[in-house]
């Protein structure tokens, strides 16, 4: 198991390309369940995700390669089962049980494993499949579904929900007739899907808005879909510039998607330009200010970038307050910081955060993808040198980290322990 060691108090300068987005990538490869025809996938960030995803589609009858940012796929005898070795690795194995049930019209997926930063049920695609045709038993903790065929049907989202909206997403363009999506999620990786599913020949309108309307097609074919780039890793490294007080030139920096993170970190004192080289980033106040953060579905403040804002808030002149609406129990970094120095009070949902002037080096353990970014920016601003362990979280969602921030002239090196 490797762990970081950080030895803090270097002003980031230089340029950094952003990779393709996770959370874009996951479900457009399972999308490749849909196609009749060979595809190719480019920029798809090298993660511990996407491997997983690539062992599952091959499970699952889709003949599936990567080479280094590109994937290719070809159709094969498509398998219905999704075993739970695999699905327990990674929650956004659900999503393959649209695209299965609308190409097979039966599917065995076994029920998600548990999430360190909260409940994430899946009962509203259970919900929507259902209004769509199919029916659903529970074995052994397996989903067993049936649908000999879906056909379009009116669903509302009892409760924004992205993975829900993707997985309905899927399984309406191959479904017969017309899906109409309400309280749809409107975050840029669903926007994504359907712009891959649209360039494969389904109809869809309305992607990015709270109603998504979807008109069945009999088949789906393409040749190649380029990955939105991730907007997290982006905010991540817009953070690292403020918490260092250096100059970034990011590139691929997928700036409208941000612009509710963008605003809160020029709150904070920094100044950020987007030009037609990338956006350039850069903190020259002294001290960062103390702002006020509520997490809420997209357009709203993503709850993936809270725990990075709270490192930042952690160094700032004055108070800043932090307000988790989206996971009960996105919070767990906060011990951690303490650790490093800062001042932090949860009550409930809400984080109180009293600016400190220095963070100390120390030994912390990440216990999530999003808690290890915000300790690795933690070690980068504090004195001293800062281990951070278990560090496989990062892998999952942030493509050779060590190595992008290296080159921006950061002490950070992976070690094994």
């Amino acid at each position: 198991m490797d762990k970081f060691v950080i030895t803090g108090g270097v002003p980031l300068k230089g340029t950094v390309t952003i990779s393709g987005s996770k959370n874009a990538a996951l479900p457009i490869l399972f999308g490749a369940i849909l196609l009749d025809t060979p595809f190719t996938f480019l920029n798809v960030p090298r993660l511990q995700d996407i491997k997983t995803t690539l062992k599952l589609l091959a499970l699952l009858g889709v003949d599936v390669t990567l080479n280094n940012d590109i994937v290719h796929s070809k159709p094969g005898n498509l398998v219905p089962e999704a075993p739970y070795d695999l699905v327990r690795t990674m929650r956004a194995s659900i999503l393959c049980l649209g695209p299965l049930l609308t190409r097979l019209g039966h599917a065995r997926v076994s029920l998600p494993g548990g999430c360190a930063i909260g409940a994430r049920p899946v009962d509203q695609h259970l919900k929507g499949l259902q209004k769509m045709g199919a029916t659903f038993d529970l074995q052994g903790g397996d989903i067993i579904g049936h649908a000999p065929k879906l056909h379009g049907a009116r669903i509302s989202f009892d409760m924004t929900t992205v993975g829900g909206t993707e997985n309905l997403l899927m399984a309406a363009v191959l479904a017969d007739g017309r899906t109409i999506l309400e309280n749809a999620a409107r975050e840029p990786e669903v926007v994504d899907l359907a712009n891959f599913l649209v360039s494969c020949g389904a109809k869809i309108h309305g992607q990015g808005t709270s109603v998504i309307t979807i008109d069945g097609v009999q088949a789906l074919k393409g040749k190649n879909y380029s990955i939105m780039p991730d907007r997290i890793e982006a905010g991540t490294f817009l953070a690292a510039a403020g918490i260092t007080h250096g100059e970034l030139l990011i590139k691929d920096c997928p700036f409208r998607a941000l612009e509710t993170v963008i605003a809160k970190l020029r709150a904070m004192g920094m100044e950020i330009l987007e030009t037609p080289e990338g956006v350039r980033a850069a903190c020259r106040d002294e001290r960062l200010h103390g702002i006020d953060v509520q997490t809420q579905p997209y357009p709203g403040f993503p709850t993936d970038m809270q725990a990075q804002i709270m490192t930042l808030m952690c160094l700032a002149s004055t108070t800043s307050m932090v307000e988790e609406r989206i996971f009960e129990n996105r919070f767990m970094h906060v011990q951690e910081l303490a650790r490093m120095g800062a001042q932090i009070k949860v009550s409930g949902h809400s984080a109180i955060i009293r600016g400190v002037e220095e963070l100390y080096g120390a030994q912390v353990m990440a216990s999530d993808l999003r808690a290890s970014a915000s300790l690795v920016l933690a070690g980068l601003a504090a004195k001293g040198t800062t281990h951070v362990r278990r560090i496989y979280h990062l892998d999952r969602g942030y493509e050779h980290l060590e190595q992008k921030l290296s080159a921006l002239g950061a002490s950070v090196e992976r070690v094994e322990q």
